[in-house]
């Protein structure tokens, strides 16, 4: 499992059969800064979305995870699955937000 700010992405086996391509590799965009949490590297990656779900298909060798407030993260190639971490409070749950 890698962490980075506010995303957490963790190795799958597979990406579901009804996942859509994105013309884009940006897993999370901050709404207060206007960072995003992307793949630096161009063609080494691909992301998918299903539902309310981001799949991230590392091709190459490798792909870095970057963000302009957060130290990178070298990923392997393989298969990943993307979510915004959430907060517990006695009021609600909440996506964080970077």
């Amino acid at each position: 499992m890698w962490r980075q700010g506010d995303i957490f992405i963790t190795l799958v086996d597979t990406i579901p059969n009804r996942a859509q391509l994105r013309p884009h590799c940006v897993l999370a965009e901050g709404e207060v800064t206007g960072h995003s949490h992307r793949i630096k590297e161009t063609g080494v990656a691909r992301l998918y979305s299903h539902l309310t779900t981001l799949y991230l298909e590392v091709m190459a060798k490798q792909a870095t995870v970057a963000h302009e407030e957060h130290g990178p993260i070298t990923l392997p190639r393989g298969t990943y699955r993307v979510w915004r971490q959430r907060e517990y409070s006695p009021e609600a749950i909440r996506v964080v937000r970077d």
